[in-house]
This record gives structure tokens, sequence and C-alpha cells, in this order.
């Protein structure tokens, strides 16, 4: 007599003798996060270089910026830089110059003079607002000054900011980092420990430029690098 085999069993049937099926506890991993770079991403331009400008004048922040650039190649050449790196020791140079004095509301209302001066980047940030749409975190991870960033990220949904610390003594800027400078390595590593405090995350999204950002995109699962 023919015989017929029998199907297997569904994965969650329950056992023979009536005994319930055992169902994997689900794990609380949220939708996913993006991590959007600032200068050069969201933005066209340096905000730095904006932001000096409106806080000491547009001609002398160029002026600065190129005694900066000097300082810090013959820093350099002499194993003296201040910074981790080139690029770090201008700028270490050029806070020191022209923000060091500068009263903390001096430097707001800068800010609030920068906010309505900034070109957005409508590509990217039509980007950031899909992710919001679609239910992901939103953090801007950026070499620029916390000092002025939430000015600027007014008005957008953007869940947390990693930013460039700078120190303030007695309502006054000194001209001093606070933290790290957030770029390259640093800034991987910020995004690094906020995804592990914040996660588990089901996927995570990065936008920035070439070569800079290369760090903090090798940390996400998405990737994209952006050419204004």
């Amino acid at each position: 007599m023919q015989t017929s085999a029998e199907s297997p069993a569904p994965l969650l049937s329950g056992m023979s003798d009536g005994t319930p099926p055992l169902v994997p506890p689900l794990l609380n991993v949220a939708p996913g996060v993006a991590f959007f770079d600032f200068d050069g991403t969201l933005i066209h331009g340096d905000s730095l270089l904006m932001f000096i400008g409106e806080v000491i004048g547009h001609r002398r922040a160029k002026l600065a910026f190129l005694d900066a650039l000097r300082s810090g190649l013959h820093r350099h050449a002499r194993g003296r830089g201040p910074g981790v790196d080139l690029p770090g020791s201008i700028k270490t140079i050029l806070l020191r110059r022209t923000l060091r004095g500068v009263p903390v509301t001096d430097a707001l209302a800068a800010a609030e003079r920068l906010a309505r001066r900034i070109r957005w980047h409508a590509p990217l940030v039509e980007t950031l607002k899909m992710h919001r749409r679609e239910g992901r975190r939103v953090v801007v991870a950026t070499g620029a000054l916390d000092i002025y960033m939430p000015a600027l990220l007014r008005g957008l949904e953007v869940d947390d900011l990693l930013a460039t610390g700078l120190e303030v003594v007695d309502d006054t800027l000194t001209g001093r980092l606070s933290t790290g400078n957030c770029v390259r390595l640093d800034k991987a590593e910020r995004v690094r420990a906020w995804i592990a405090a914040n996660g588990p995350f089901g996927e995570t999204w990065g936008y920035g430029n070439k070569p800079s950002d290369l760090p903090m995109l090798a940390v996400v699962d998405r990737p994209s690098i952006i050419r204004i």
C-alpha cells in the first residue's frame, strides 16, 4: 500500500502533548538611526569660518585663517603642532586668536545671524526628513562648534548633536576646546559610542564627505559619500 510522507509541523506549532509553542522573545530593536555630517553635507561651505566672520567681521576672519594656516604649517614642520594633525592645529590656533574673550551673548547673537545666511543642501535636508518620516532617529555629527550649532539646526527634527565643544568660563569664550575635535577618528568613536549607548538599532545610515568622514562612514551599515 502506498503511503504519503507527512509534511513537517510548522515551526511555532504546539507540541503533540498540547504544550504551548516556544516563541523566542522579541528584541527591543529600534527601527534605525541616520548620522549626518554638517559642513559640506547638509549645508554648502564651512560654517566655522562663517561663524567667526559673524563674530569679528568677515575680512578679519579671512586674514585670521591665513595667519593660522601659516602658524600651523610652521609649528608642524617643527613637530610642535597643538592639534593631533595639521587641520586640527590650524583650527586650534584660529579659535584661540579669534574667539578668546568673546562674551557668550555675542557668540549666540552671531549664531542667530549665521542661521539666516547658511545655504542648505536641499537633497540632503530632504533625506534627513525622509528618515524622520520613516520613524528613524537622526543625529548630526560635526566638527562645528556646539556654541552655534543649535541655532542652525532649529526647525529640523534632530534627536541629538555630536559637535566640538568650546570652553566657556564666566560666560566668556576662552577659545579653547572643551572636548575632542569631532572630526575624522574622533567623530567615528563618538558615533560608535552613541550607537552603543542608545541601541540596538535595526540598521544605521551615515552621510558625509570624503576624506574626513570616511572613518565615521565605516561605522554604519549604509554609508553614503556626499559631493556638493
